[in-house]
């Protein structure tokens, strides 16, 4: 039996690397389970002083790296900020290093909740160190380590920016421990974060700790999506899969072309052949035969998660025992103990409950927060075993699965129908498999008719998810860059960003094109070479000729236009007139002048072969003169087929002959052109005229201007990306200045206002500030306006929303011209929009800051088109007391309107809106 003692050479080795790095053999030795290559790689390189970028799959465990940080931090007695991008997981990891370290060492910053906000480890969301930095808060004295959890959040397009300000802004000493998810650039992301942080360590791992195994459900079968590698080492489908579902594919069409004969959509007995895809009910109880719950079944929609709930609970589904179902209820009962009893009924609490205790659970943003936090807390504890979820489940909450289900590959990414992205199928199946409780995770596509198993397994093999910057530079950014470095450092430092260096990169590869070009056009030069002389002066002089030639033509064209618009204007009712080409050649009779103001005419007008319609100025190449008239009746209804005839019959018998089609016009404006005379007589005297090979040349000498034109164009396009951000910094500044924020390089008593509101309209909030637009309003009334700043109806097409009348109505008036003059100003300076206020939920705000009832407040909601759940009832409220705490802040309780503000939110913040915000 071998022995299970180290070799000597490597009792040695690991002696040594406990010596070397104390803390980690420390950290390591409390721990339950070994720590990982990369886990090793990464800790060391961080107790060795150095920054650390780990990018692993969901559940490998980079937070240990995270964890480890905080360890350094607690035994150097230096400060340690754990960041992460959404409340919940900051919630999530306070309650983790609150039971690790306790309650004294660990303090929690969200925005609207502060625990300890000294401590020397503190748990906070990003934006919050972000305002740190631009504060110049006294927390960040003693800093020595920053995590950021889930870094690559930097890619979203609405929040990016704020990782990669904190970044760049960080002091130099701060080690920083970046990470991330799998992405396909981290080496990219990695000399990024060398250049801007120094001596960084980048840690990639790919490696899955816990195997993942795909699978396609057809009907009631549960088939694998792979058979085993090829002979090149790569993943094959299974071909008994792609045979099957081809065979039900080709089944399905033939029932699809036959659907709708007879009463009943197609005889035959057709409609019993139809295929049709498991229900949720059966793909649940099939994983539960099967061993492979606990499951999170990804449905893409609210209203899909919650009636994925409704159809198992009715179909009397039950994962959980009589004992299990207690402890739901007691978890449930402690997790929801500050509920107001009188909401309970329109939360549909009782409905939620009931599905609970049958082990079934929806999650989704719609949610209200307790509810969601009971769900993942049920979760991990293994008493709710199928949940329902939208895809936000997948960014970051720790509730990982034995199995993910996917019931379509196509997802809403909010203006239309996608198909997922390999990335967006990784993220979302990276949730199975769970760390020291399964031995495998599987994955589950529900197969439905047009769903390519070869397509499936592409999103199954494919690793290709890079990290793009999402950074640009706003209004609060601006002031307080300018505010904190003056504007050249500032300018600098947008230099210095992520987006500037992968922009940067990319001009590498135009820079490259443009020098094969040059050398291309070396050789065309070349191939055009005249011995009698300089044969590009004479190329561009026939282009000259060419162009003036051309120009000519235009004008001529559009006088001869103008000259036909014209003379239609002037025909009469009764004028007969010659269309001199094209279908409708021949007499016609003009019946309508078509005359209407600010517009080319168009006359009505009968042809001799009955045909009535509209003629243009495009029908006519010279002005149009009448051969004479005939009389019409009063009223002619030309839609009328006699009516047609009889006229057309008239028009005949008048005697009067179309004249023969005239001569296409001679170029009388290029002849008699002066500029083109002489441009002529310059290039018959140039020397290369003569030239026997000139057409040749000329042959080289267009290919030359071609691909100079094409050259110039790439330079542009370098110039336009070089110091692409300084740029637009340099656009914001500018509407600042003129709006007073900015005075140089001074901020003004406004911009220091500015410097402090933060939000997607930062300046039109500011804006209203500045003019007074909000003097006068109440609590209730303040938060109805300011609502529209913060809300976004999830549809754009509705209807106009109604609005309180009196002072909020006058208000929100005031407020969406504050951002009409405003938004004229960014299009002049070409900065980013800042998006209209939207005013859906102005009424359901001013009421529940009245003090009336959910359920009151909902129901309004409903009937005045905005369809809120208490979920997103509750999100949208927090957003509107963030604003309302930054107003009430900046303004002070000395202003009306900051009074106001500190009013509006102690009506704001209570009941349901109140409970769970920690």
């Amino acid at each position: 039996m071998a022995s299970s003692n180290p070799a000597p050479a490597e009792a040695y080795a690991a002696a040594r690397s406990r010596a070397a790095r104390p803390r980690l053999a420390e950290f390591a030795g409390s721990l339950p389970f070994e720590l990982d290559g990369f886990q090793h790689t990464a800790c060391s390189a961080l107790e060795d002083g150095h920054g650390v970028l780990v990018c692993a799959p969901t559940g490998a465990g980079k937070t240990v790296v995270g964890e480890f940080a905080v360890h350094l931090a607690l035994a150097q007695g230096l400060k340690c900020f754990y960041t992460t991008p959404i409340k919940a997981l900051s919630n999530q990891k306070y309650a983790d290093l609150v039971q690790r370290h306790g309650a004294d060492a660990v303090g929690l910053l969200t925005g609207d909740t502060v625990i300890n906000g000294d401590a020397q480890v503190v748990v906070m969301t990003t934006e919050v160190l972000r305002n740190m930095i631009y504060a110049g808060s006294r927390q960040l004295e003693h800093l020595g380590f920053v995590v950021m959890d889930e870094v690559h959040y930097l890619a979203d397009r609405f929040r990016g920016a704020v990782w990669e300000e904190v970044i760049l802004q960080l002091p130099e000493h701060v080690a920083l421990v970046s990470l991330s998810a799998t992405v396909s650039n981290a080496e990219e992301f990695g000399d990024w974060l060398v250049t801007v942080r120094g001596d960084t360590t980048v840690v990639v791992d790919e490696h899955r700790p816990v195997p993942l195994w795909q699978h396609m459900m057809v009907g009631n079968r549960l088939l694998d999506l792979f058979a085993g590698e090829d002979a090149a080492g790569e993943l094959k489908v299974d071909p008994d899969l792609v045979r099957y579902t081809r065979d039900l594919d080709r089944q399905s069409a033939v029932w699809d072309r036959g659907r709708g004969r007879g009463p009943r959509g197609g005889g035959n007995g057709r409609s019993s052949s139809r295929f049709r895809p498991p229900s949720r009910t059966t793909v649940i109880d099939r994983l539960d035969r099967n061993a492979l719950l606990p499951a999170i079944t990804f449905v893409f929609s609210r209203a899909g998660c919650d009636a994925a709930v409704g159809q198992c609970v009715r179909s009397g589904l039950r994962l959980t025992t009589e004992v299990e179902a207690e402890e739901i209820r007691r978890t449930v009962e402690r997790r929801t103990v500050d509920l107001p009893q009188a909401d309970l009924a329109v939360l549909g609490y009782w409905e939620w409950l009931e599905a609970l205790e049958r082990g079934i659970a929806a999650h989704h943003a719609g949610m209200l927060p307790a509810f969601k936090e009971t769900v993942e807390e049920l979760f991990v504890r293994g008493l709710v075993r199928a949940v329902f979820a939208t895809e936000t489940l997948a960014l970051g909450i720790n509730m990982p699965a034995r199995t993910v289900v996917l019931e379509r590959l196509v997802k809403f990414n909010g203006e239309s129908h996608a198909d997922l992205t390999p990335g967006e199928y990784t993220q979302l199946t990276g949730r199975a498999g769970r760390r020291g409780i399964d031995v495998e995770g599987h994955a589950v596509v529900i197969w439905q008719p047009g769903v390519d198993p070869v397509q499936v397994a592409g999103l199954a093999s494919t690793r290709t998810y890079p990290l793009r910057s999402s950074f640009r530079p706003g209004y609060n950014m601006a002031v307080n860059l300018v505010k904190r470095l003056g504007t050249e450092a500032a300018r600098e430092l947008l230099e210095k960003s992520f987006g500037q260096f992968q922009a940067d990169r990319s001009v590498v590869g135009l820079a490259r094109r443009i020098e094969r070009n040059n050398e291309a056009l070396a050789g065309y030069a070349e191939s055009m070479h005249c011995h009698l002389g300089d044969f590009a002066e004479y190329a561009a002089l026939r282009r000259r000729v060419g162009e003036r030639e051309k120009a000519l033509s235009r004008q001529g064209v559009a006088d001869s236009r103008e000259a036909a618009a014209e003379s239609l204007r002037a025909l009469r009712p009764g004028d007969v007139i010659a269309v001199p080409g094209g279908r409708r050649a021949g007499l016609a009779v003009v019946l309508d002048p078509g005359l209407a103001p600010g517009a080319d005419p168009r006359p009505l007008v009968l042809s001799e072969d009955r045909w009535a319609g509209r003629l243009s100025s495009a029908d006519f190449p010279t002005p149009v003169e009448p051969l004479g008239r005939m009389r019409l009746p009063k009223r002619v209804d030309h839609r009328t087929p006699s009516v047609r005839r009889d006229l057309a019959s008239s028009l005949r018998n008048t005697g009067i002959v179309a004249p023969a089609a005239p001569r296409r016009r001679s170029r009388g404006g290029a002849t008699d052109d002066p500029e083109l005379a002489t441009l002529r007589r310059t290039l018959r005297a140039h020397p290369c005229h003569g030239c026997d090979d000139r057409e040749a040349h000329a042959r080289w000498a267009d290919r030359y201007a071609r691909l100079e034109r094409e050259t110039e164009q790439l330079r542009q396009k370098v110039r336009a990306t070089t110091h692409s951000l300084a740029r637009a910094l340099d656009r914001i500044r500018a509407i600042l200045a003129e709006r007073g924020y900015l005075d140089g390089d001074e901020v003004t008593a406004h911009g220091e206002r500015l410097a402090r509101l933060w939000g997607e309209s930062d300046l039109l909030t500011a804006e209203c500030l500045r003019h007074g637009v909000w003097d006068g309003l109440g609590a209730a009334e303040l938060a109805a306006v300011v609502s529209s700043l913060v809300y976004e109806s999830r549809r754009d097409n509705g209807p106009m929303p109604q609005v309180p009348s009196g002072p909020v109505s006058d208000a929100l008036g005031r407020t969406v011209r504050t951002w009409a003059e405003l938004e004229g100003d960014e299009r002049r300076h070409r900065v980013d929009r800042t998006r209209e206020p939207d005013l859906g939920f102005a009424w359901p705000m001013y009421r529940w800051a009245r003090g009336e009832s959910l359920s009151v407040v909902l129901t309004a909601a409903e009937q005045n088109g905005a369809e809120l759940s208490a979920g997103d009832f509750v999100r949208w409220c927090r957003q509107v007391l963030d604003l309302l705490d930054q107003i009430a802040g900046v303004m002070g309780r000395s202003d009306g309107v900051g009074r106001a503000a500190a009013q509006a939110v102690a009506a704001v913040r209570r009941g349901v809106v109140a409970v769970g915000a920690v």
